[in-house]
Order: C-alpha cells, then structure tokens, then sequence
C-alpha cells in the first residue's frame, strides 16, 4: 500500500470513526445513566461538541460563506460564551467550581477535560474531523467510566487523559512541528491570500474569538494610505533581513519564514507576506495552540485572535501537572525527534519567525486560584528537564548560527480613545531614523567599553541598586563590550547591550510596575549575587508567598535561579515620551518599554545558541562580550549552558538616579543623571524629554 493510498484509508477510518462519536454525543444528551451530580456536566459538554459539529458541517458545506456577519458575530459569541465574564465564574471549565461541584480530585481533571473539548473550536473551522474524532471519544470514554462506576477513582480519569495525551503525541505534537516548518499545511496562509479584508466577516472564519479590538483594528487599517500600510510592512520585513546581514547569516540558504500575528492586521500582513517571497521565503502561519499536548502554558505562540477570558488561560496553564510524569516527557521528547527526523529537509529551510504583537489591552494580574492546577517540585524539574532537551533537538535541525528573526508592536483600539492618534505614533516610532542612534549609542558604548562594571541606581521609592560587572576587552582598539542595536530583530531603535560578567554582579533590581509577557507585576524586586538570582518579591498579592509563586512560575519559569543575561540601556526616548504625553506606560510591551530606559533581562543571554558567530558593530568592532559562565558550558555538557528563558525588566527614567561606568581606576563616567542623558554626545536623546515636559507644564497651566 503507498503512502496516498495509507491516507485514504486512514481518512475512511476516521469518517467511520467520527459518524460513531457524533451519534454517541447525540444519545448521551438525552440519557441519565451516570449519579445524577454529574448528569449537567456532561450534557453541557455534549451539547458544546456538538454545536461544534454543527459549525464543521457549515464550513465544509459552504454554508458558512452565505452567513451575515451578525449570524457569524453570534455564532462566535455563543462558542466562547462559557468563559466569557461573569460565566465563568459558574463554567465547568472554571477549575474552581468544578472542584465546588464535584470535589477538588475529580472537578480539576473534569475541568481540564472541559477545557480541553474547547480546543476543538479552531478544528471545526479547518474541517479537522480527525482532530474532532479523537476529542469526541475522549469525552465519551471518560463518560463511560462514570456509566460503571457510581464515581469512578481520580486515578481512572487521570489515566484516560494521561493516554490520550501520550498515545496522540505523534498526531497532535507531530503535526504542530509540521505546520511550524511546512508552507502547504498553513490554513491560514491560504485565508490570507483569498479573504476579502474589505469585509468583516472575514475575520470569523479563522475561528478564533473576535473581539473590539481585532475588528477595529481591521476597520482602521482600511482607512490608512497604501503607502503607510507599505511602510509597516517594509520595516517589519526589512528588519528580519537585516537581522541576517547583521549577524552574518546566509539568508539565501533558507525559503521559509514563519509570520506571528493577532488578527486584524491582514493588509499589512498581505504585504509582508509578498515582501518575503520576493526575498525568496515563503509564509507559514500556524495558530495559537490551545489544546494541552501542544499549548506552552498561558503564552500564544502562533496567530490567535482576541482573549476570551485571560484568567481561564492562565488558570490552565499548567493542567498537564495532573498527569505529567518521566515516561510522558520521555514519550514527547521521541515524537519530537522522529517528527524532525523525518522533515529534516524542512527543518533546515527554516528561517525563523517574524512576529507582529500587540498592546493596549488593560493590563493583567491574575487572581490565584488554589484549585489551578500546579506542577510540583518534580514536575517542574521535569518541565526545565523538557524545555532543556527540546531547545537542543530544535537546535539540532533547525541551527541557531542559522536562523534569525525580528519583533514589531502596534496598539489596538482598546488602548484609549485617541487610539488613531496613538497608532500614528507608534507607526513614527517602529520607523525612526536608525543611522541617528546608531552614531549616539556609539558614543554610549566608547564611554561603557573604559569601563569595569555599571552601577544602576534608583531614585525616589526605586530601591534599585546594581552593580553590573562588565567583560574586559583585550584588544579595545578592534573589540567591544556592548552591541550597537538599531531597527533589525527587534523594533524600534534602540538599544545598546551586553552579556555581563556574573562574578561580580551584584545588587538589588526594582521597579515599582511592569509588564511582562502579558502579565502585571507591581513593585518587582530581584535580588542578584555574583549574577545570579538570589531573591525575589512582588506586591501582587496580599500574600508574600503568592508574590515569591507568581514570579517562580513566570520570571524564572520553574528555575530555582537564574542568571542576569542581558544588561542593556534602552535610548528611544521618543517612545518614552509618547507612553507619558498619552498615558499608555503601563501598557507598552517590553519590545518597546525595554528601549525607554535600562533593562535586565534574565535567563539565556541575547546570543543564545549562536555564540560562535563573529559579530561586528557598525564601526567594525568585533563584539566579544557573548558568553557568561553559564552559557560557557556549552562547550561541555550543552543541558547546563541554556535555560530556554528570557526576560527583559525595564527601569523607566523617572525611576531612576543614575547610570555610571566605572572605570579600572575608579573613575565614574556618568551616563545619565536624574532621569536624563547627560554624557557629552548623547544629549540631543533628552529633546523629546524636554518637549514632554513642556507639553505637561502647558496642560498643567
């Protein structure tokens, strides 16, 4: 039997298959044969998978296409209506209320099979009625343990979800890998070339949740000159290229790019899309993961469309801690490797991504939830244990000193009411004059190359006090510490930034709020010790412990430390002002928070995987300061060099007292002083903070 006819026969199997489920989920609506506590459950679940099929039927038959857009609007309200606002509250997807109803053993696994049902959304609009056919009968075989057993042992669900993750790892990871790498398998791709973007309904077919914010996003770029829209596309794909010419990568070997991005910005993604086919790549657009063999906790990874609800996401961020273990770890890491085995043409084609994010969301932090589950301290050993060998599988097929990327943001319209106004901004930010900051941050690094470390001090209620411990140079009329950063891999300009040594790192990093990967943290500190994290603390929560939770799982993701990886000192003061002329600060991303002051990342450095590549900054200095002595382990024993794991924290400028460089005699170079740039050179950084403060002074008067 060839291959087309083993696919043949595969798809017939899963029609019979998925003919069989559906009839079942019809009968089980109507029957009352499991204890009475779990009949409602299991309806509203049944009769949630089957207005999923309904909604497959539409969009094979065609159907779908005729539907008014508020047919299509109701349609993807009634779909994500469970764990929308105040329904959540009482959604059996909520991990709470399912532990009230059904106790915490039972309700937590019952609530990540709900939520896992779930995930079957975007599989009714790609028509993946295998995907379909495998959740329905996950649903059904749990439901039947409940037909025999008044209520069945924990243990007996946990082992049904546990071997339905592990025995479909070579469908559902091996295909996400493929998607990740292969042109043909994006559904998205082929919507974005054939939707008409003048045409709101558009936005519904890709089956994610639409909000305001994707829908206003669409409406203003349709009243932006082509040539604006070109300009966007132009800096975010030229951008990605010069990231390659940049660090000496060879672009011409590669033909595939993958683009991240929240719907809404189709025009300008269309024309990015043609940009890099001329520069001989073609797009693969994957979707956001949200079923829990392919999902990377609460973080969308793909294209995604709005947020239903972020605290359900982050609620089941960790649900696989109800059943991970060594074997199941095991089981991946192998689905992993053969699947890239067996692509390993593709792999090596791979490019790298292009992402285009989004701000102006209000910003989160989320509710505890003790019933949420939470891996343990073994479980999370495992998780760095995975993140560690996958990272080094990836690396192996698709090679770091080979691939690049580069990161652009833009606002939506729930960021304020001069929304347009702002997006203008941002749009004159992401497009700055780079040759400009590219000769002032010159001057920033001539002064920090003379130096021994840097000493970062707060003022005010900044309790920020750092000494940063720098890489000696032994040839300083061809090397440098510091990487002259412009408008490639991440935009906008600009930044200048380095590997610290860790011996000799020291002190307190405090910052009173920030923003961190879709996450609020308020009054942050970390304390460090020869570069290593030592401390930590936030004002999140009433309770210090929940504050020392929140940051373990999402600054040091499961690491009992980790080292300072980047120091670097951000010089977009445009950006600045405009997030204070507006009042957006606490709503900028990092990409562009990160250029408005120092930052300190933590985690792997920025050179992560590529350290070997010579690399130069514009004056032809060759940049030496790309190892620490974590990262230097590479050369041994590669699981202890990498921590997959990177961070940025900013220190905006009002928070801070002073940046100096100290140099080997002692003398202190002082960068910046109350806030502003005062190193002869550097001072024309300070006009767009001298226009703010006139601006603030007229309003005030």
């Amino acid at each position: 039997m060839n291959r087309e006819q083993m696919q043949e026969e595969q798809n017939r199997q899963y029609t019979e298959r998925h003919s069989l489920a559906v009839e079942r989920l019809r009968t089980l609506v109507s029957e009352e044969t499991v204890p009475q506590q779990y009949l409602p459950y299991f309806q509203d679940v049944a009769i949630f998978l089957l207005e999923l099929e309904n909604v497959r039927r539409k969009v094979a038959g065609g159907e779908w296409d005729r539907y008014s857009l508020e047919e299509m609007r109701s349609i993807n309200e009634i779909l994500y209506s469970d764990i929308c606002g105040e329904r959540y509250r009482r959604s059996y997807a909520n991990p709470a209320y399912a532990s009230e109803c059904f106790g915490s053993a039972v309700g937590r696994l019952l609530s990540l099979l709900c939520a896992e049902m779930r995930s079957g959304i975007p599989c009714a609009f790609e028509n993946r009625m295998d995907y379909l056919t495998i959740l329905y009968e996950l649903l059904i075989e749990v439901y039947n343990c409940f037909e025999e057993e008044t209520c069945p042992e924990p243990k007996t669900i946990r082992d049904i979800i546990y071997w339905y993750a592990s025995d479909y790892c070579d469908v559902f990871l091996a295909d996400r890998i493929v998607e990740q790498l292969d042109p043909s398998a994006s559904f998205a791709a082929e919507m974005l070339e054939r939707a008409d973007l003048e045409d709101d309904r558009y936005l519904y077919r890709y089956g994610e949740y639409i909000t305001e914010n994707e829908l206003g996003t669409a409406r203003h770029l349709r009243t932006l000159p082509e040539e604006t829209l070109q300009r966007m596309a132009d800096a975010f794909t030229e951008g990605y290229r010069m990231g390659f010419i940049n660090t000496g990568k060879d672009l011409s070997k590669k033909s595939v790019v993958n683009i991240r991005y929240t719907l809404g910005f189709e025009k300008v993604i269309r024309l990015a899309a043609a940009n890099f086919r001329k520069m001989g790549l073609e797009p693969v657009i994957y979707r956001a993961a949200s079923g829990i063999v392919t999902k990377r906790e609460h973080h969308k990874i793909g294209y995604c469309g709005g947020a239903a609800n972020r605290q359900y996401d982050y609620d089941h961020r960790q649900d696989q801690a109800l059943f991970m273990d060594k074997r199941y770890i095991e089981r991946r890491l192998e689905v992993m490797r053969t699947t890239y085995e067996q692509h390993r043409e593709l792999a090596a084609q791979f490019a790298g991504p292009a992402v285009m994010e989004t701000f102006g969301e209000k910003p989160f932090s989320p509710a505890e939830v003790p019933e949420a589950p939470a891996y343990s301290e073994e479980q999370k050993s495992l998780a760095v244990r995975y993140d560690s060998r996958s990272g080094q599988i990836t690396n192996e097929y698709i090679r770091g000193e080979e691939r690049s990327f580069t990161i652009i943001a833009f606002p939506v319209p729930e960021i304020g009411a001069r929304y347009p106004e702002i997006f203008d901004e941002v749009v004159r930010i992401n497009t700055l004059d780079a040759k400009q900051y590219e000769q002032v941050q010159q001057t920033l690094i001539d002064a920090l190359d003379q130096g021994e470390s840097v000493h970062v001090t707060g003022k005010g209620d900044n309790r920020t006090d750092l000494v940063i411990k720098l890489h000696t140079l032994a040839d300083p009329e061809k090397e440098t510490i510091f990487e002259n950063c412009v408008a490639d891999v991440n935009i906008p300009v600009g930044e200048v930034f380095t590997s610290p040594v860790l011996e000799g790192t020291s002190g307190v990093l405090h910052v009173g709020k920030v923003y961190l990967e879709g996450l609020q943290f308020t009054d942050l500190e970390l304390t460090f010790e020869d570069g290593m994290v030592t401390g930590y603390g936030c004002g999140n929560f009433p309770d210090r412990e929940a504050g020392r939770k929140y940051i373990a799982d999402n600054v040091l993701k499961g690491h009992s430390t980790l080292p300072l990886g980047e120091f670097a000192i951000g010089t977009n003061t445009t950006a600045y002002a405009a997030g204070r002329k507006y009042g957006i600060e606490d709503k900028m991303p990092i990409l562009i928070a990160e250029k408005t002051g120092p930052h300190f990342a933590v985690g792997d450095t920025c050179y992560s995987w590529s350290e070997d590549i010579r690399v130069y900054n514009p004056n032809g200095k060759e940049i030496v300061a790309k190892d620490n002595s974590v990262s230097i382990n590479r050369k041994t024993d590669v699981s202890k060099a990498y921590l997959n794991c990177h961070t940025d924290i900013t220190i905006p400028y009002e928070e801070l007292e002073e940046i100096s460089v100290v140099t080997k005699d002692g003398k202190h170079i002082i960068l910046m002083k109350d806030g502003r740039f005062v190193l002869p050179g550097t001072e024309c950084l300070n006009e767009p903070l001298d226009e703010l403060q006139k601006q603030l002074t007229y309003k005030e008067d």
